[in-house]
């Protein structure tokens, strides 16, 4: 066994090889940029060295800053974990050279599967199916639009170099195809420094489902299951679970057989998982991942193994043991990626302080992978994961219900996250009854939304009670009750939801104790109050204990079935704002311009795509609120940008036409 590991990452996947790491009595040695000088990795690791700037590509993708730092910290093994150098050919070939061994597959396995249009090719040679579309040479536009028109629409647009979901656009019509080649290639060439594209036919409600498999330096090759990871936003996983359900086991063995080829078609070391796209009884195959997966925890829970160990061993030359032949799945687990995002702006991401981040104790069918604690720092640089929750159970209602008890314990606040939106997923009649495909995220936003005046209304009584509470009980004027002389004790109150709506609410103290919390016609009673530590509530002849703090004008609410957050609003205070921010454009998280797609004097319609800004390694479209007429441009692709900053101001329609006539 090696005796110091470096790891050539960040975040919940570093935090995770270091556990394994120290279980073997291996010493760490973490790599961070200046970003993440206090990040819990660096905090984690035995040793810690900064190799260079916040951006990825002066630190984390510098093949020779993370060599040069394992040869400088004596580690004699490199493990890249998922992401950034996870899948370079060139990085594995750098390790080798300098005598480190690369926990991974051989540099011509990483090449082999590194293209998506290679990797087609040969799977094609070895006898697996693939979906309709276009893997060739000719890169250029009319080309790859012939292809497309030929293939049939819908098609996905891929890099054909990376992974991630980066990259990829569905077009639909063929008026967007244009757009959506420019867009793909235009994240190609910035993720993975290769324009090239492939074409797929479109499957929109088809399911997810990969198989693991791992495999030693003496031939042996065996798969530890599949797993299925349909539910998806930008084609980046949210919920995964193991094994996949309502698989007909011939087919599933046949998947599994069609894995193990691809692996030996490649002379495949260690972890890697192969994707397929499976509907209608067929599956097709996808890609092959030569790295570990964020999801590989899901085939741990249900298999006992550690797989970070086992790619270790494989490293070290050691075979597969016998008894992985005949393994059987222990239970079923589910993982959830808990992400510094907001599901309700398209899921963008966001950055900040985490004031609070309290994860559920963890247990034997319970585990907590995470990369972030409370105080720390998430980054603009860098995707927005902040852990993974997983829980098993002796079938998939009992892990759904353990995984519902562990979201229902989870506190953030100080980011933006998709806890409330994990909670409500996994609680979803389509999702427990039946088995999502990857058109899940859109059927989940497409629902009756659900009836948010009960949270709403709880929230701005709990403001009023707090008054009360915290008010000096000596002084009548410190009082937040809405007394008034002869007059039922009444008060306005307004909220911003985290949508950017304002609502405002008339709350009425009734001489019982409870408040009356009325709002655009609606009314709701509700009585307040504290014991041992956590707020009651009673309502309509229910009663609620729920968790509440109020940081930085934020309220955060934690109810069994859901939480929110809202933000104190002040009326009389808004016809303040300046009314020339209404014709700035501005973004709502730092990045980095990566398109300017208008010049000043052009008439732009309402939607319309102005800029591009990729912040947190996805790409974010700033589009014209309404129609006009682009005044003024005060960004140029390139420039760093922060949130608020005016980017392009935008004349009204009626200014426009003053100005020509």
């Amino acid at each position: 066994m090696f005796r110091s590991l470096l790891i050539a990452n960040r975040g919940e996947i570093a935090c995770r090889i270091i556990r394994t790491a120290r279980r073997l009595g291996l010493r760490s040695v973490a790599v961070y940029s200046e970003a993440d000088a206090s990040a819990q990795h660096v905090r984690m690791a035995d040793e810690a060295l900064c190799i260079g700037p916040a951006a990825a590509v002066e630190s984390y993708l510098c093949i020779a800053r993370n060599v040069d730092a394992a040869m400088a910290s004596g580690c004699d093994a490199i493990h890249p974990g998922y992401g950034f150098l996870a899948e370079n050919a060139a990085f594995a070939r750098t390790c080798d050279a300098a005598g480190i061994a690369f926990i991974g597959p051989g540099a011509a396995a990483i090449e082999a599967m590194g293209s998506k249009a290679a990797a087609k090719t040969l799977m094609q040679r070895a006898g697996l199916p693939l979906l309709p579309g276009y893997h060739g040479n000719a890169q250029d536009d009319a080309s790859l639009m012939r292809a497309a028109l030929a293939s049939g629409l819908p098609v996905i647009v891929k890099p054909s170099a990376g992974g991630g979901g980066k990259g990829m656009v569905v077009v639909e019509h063929s008026t967007q195809l244009a757009a959506a080649l420019a867009g793909s290639r235009r994240s190609a060439l910035a993720a993975f420094g290769n324009g090239d594209l492939i074409l797929e036919r479109y499957l929109p409600a088809a399911r997810h489902v990969e198989v693991q498999i791992l495999a030693d330096t003496l031939g042996h090759c065996v798969s530890l299951f599949d797993r299925d990871c349909s539910i998806q936003r930008r084609h980046q996983k949210l919920i995964e679970e193991a094994p996949a359900v309502a698989i007909p086991a011939d087919l599933r063995d046949r998947m599994h057989r069609a894995a193990i080829d691809a692996a030996r078609a490649v002379d495949y070391r260690g972890a890697g998982t192969i994707e397929f796209l499976y509907q209608d009884g067929e599956f097709y195959f996808l890609e092959m991942n030569t790295r570990l997966q964020v999801e590989h925890a899901v085939t741990e829970m249900i298999s006992g193994l550690d797989i970070v160990e086992w790619q270790l061993r494989v490293a070290c030359g050691e075979a597969l043991p016998a008894e992985l032949l005949a393994a059987a799945p222990l239970g079923h687990a589910i993982e959830v990626r808990v992400c510094a995002e907001d599901p309700g702006a398209d899921f963008a991401p966001s950055s900040g302080r985490l004031q609070q981040l309290v994860w559920p104790a963890q247990d034997v069918g319970l585990r907590v992978d995470a990369g972030f604690a409370g105080g720390d720092e998430v980054p603009e640089y860098y995707d927005s994961l902040l852990g993974k929750i997983i829980a098993r159970g002796e079938d998939r209602p009992a892990a759904i219900r353990r995984l519902t008890a562990a979201l229902r314990e989870l506190r953030i606040t100080g980011v933006h996250s998709n806890a409330s939106w994990l909670l409500a997923a996994i609680t979803d009649n389509r999702f427990q009854n039946g088995i999502p495909a990857t058109d899940f995220v859109a059927e989940l936003g497409s629902a009756a939304p659900r009836d948010e005046f009960p949270q709403m209304a709880l929230a701005v009584a709990w403001l009023c009670e707090q008054g009360i509470h915290n008010g000096e009980r000596s002084s009548p004027w410190a009082q937040a009750d809405g007394f008034r002389v002869g007059l039922p004790a009444s008060q306005l109150r307004a909220l911003r939801t985290a949508a950017d709506t304002v609502l405002e609410f008339t709350l009425t103290r009734l001489q019982d104790g409870r408040w009356r919390v009325q709002q655009a016609g609606r009314s709701l009673s509700l009585r307040l109050r504290l014991a041992a530590g956590r707020w009651q509530v009673e309502s309509e002849g229910r009663s609620q204990s729920f968790d509440a703090l109020l940081a930085d004008d934020w309220l955060h609410l934690w109810l069994p079935d859901s939480s929110i957050a809202v933000r104190l609003f002040e009326p009389r205070l808004a016809s303040y704002q300046p009314a020339a921010a209404a014709n700035q454009l501005s973004t709502p998280l730092p990045g980095v311009v990566t398109a300017l797609l208008v010049k000043a004097g052009d008439d732009v319609e309402a939607g319309q795509t102005l800029l591009i800004v990729e912040a947190m390694k996805m790409e974010h479209a700033i589009k014209a609120p309404r129609a006009g007429r682009v005044d003024e441009l005060r960004c140029q692709p390139g420039d760093r940008v922060t949130p608020g900053a005016p980017l392009i101001t935008l004349a009204s329609a009626a200014t426009s036409a003053a100005s020509d006539s």
